[in-house]
């Protein structure tokens, strides 16, 4: 974790963003199944909507409803690739704390395991304030959307957990809540015939494993500290939860 404001940006572009563009596309092999929760809330968005995918990693969520536009955007240059390939949607490599997007227009946003990166409390309560910055008012005319319910734009947001006992992880109350998460590439392994050809060499001069582990910042979230931070950057929680692993929250301004 960083030990101040001004440490942060170096420790998560290190402990963070230079990792995922390493690790981008193995990564992203490794993530196509939307989450029930964040699935169920895409595809509650009226027809016409335009909503914001902040930390859009590989773009997966951008297609789950084909009704509505999403603009994604990624820290990672390498993961925003990638997202590209989702064509009928725009993605862009920006930085949680400093989009490039208009405030107040956007009818919805969603973060998902993205603000955990985050390495100190205000930067975390930053991330989650930029994110509720997009939204439409409930003061805001509905006639750009008339499919919206004159309540202004939600927000959800996924974050770790700490209660984590029953995972393969089991984290759990009592735990570290900043910790360091490894990544392994695992070295492509050689065909069979190449690898019978070098076997008297590599048992003459063993390789050395060609595995490579990158070690990735998480903030683990107790229960009820996300909706603290929701509350902290301004926004009203309108539902709550805990999903596999993770605490989420939909929230507006």
């Amino acid at each position: 974790m960083a030990s101040s404001e001004t440490q942060g940006a170096t420790y998560e572009a290190e402990h963070v963003h230079s990792v995922y563009e390493e690790i981008a596309s193995h990564f992203s092999s490794t993530r196509y199944k939307p989450w029930p929760i964040v699935e169920r809330f895409l595809k509650e968005q009226p027809n016409g909507a335009i909503g914001a995918d902040v930390g859009c990693g590989n773009g997966k969520y951008l297609a789950v409803n084909n009704q509505v536009f999403i603009v994604g955007s990624d820290r990672s240059t390498n993961l925003v690739k990638i997202a590209t390939t989702h064509n009928t949607h725009d993605v862009v490599v920006a930085d949680n704390l400093s989009l490039p997007h208009p405030h107040g227009v956007f009818d919805f946003a969603i973060s998902i395991a993205v603000i955990h990166h985050l390495s100190t409390p205000a930067r975390r309560v930053e991330a989650v304030r930029c994110v509720l910055d997009l939204l439409r008012p409930s003061s805001s005319p509905a006639s750009l959307n008339p499919g919206s319910k004159d309540g202004g734009g939600k927000a959800l947001i996924y974050v770790w957990a700490l209660e984590q006992k029953d995972s393969r992880r089991g984290w759990d109350e009592g735990h570290a809540q900043d910790v360091m998460v490894p990544w392994v590439l695992k070295e492509k392994k050689e065909k069979e015939g190449k690898r019978k050809k070098k076997l008297e060499v590599e048992e003459e001069e063993p390789k050395p494993d060609g595995d490579k582990t990158f070690l990735r910042y998480y903030h683990l979230y107790r229960k009820g500290e996300l909706e603290g931070d929701v509350e902290e950057a301004g926004g009203v929680v309108l539902e709550s939860g805990y999903e596999k692993d993770n605490w989420w929250a939909i929230a507006r301004l």
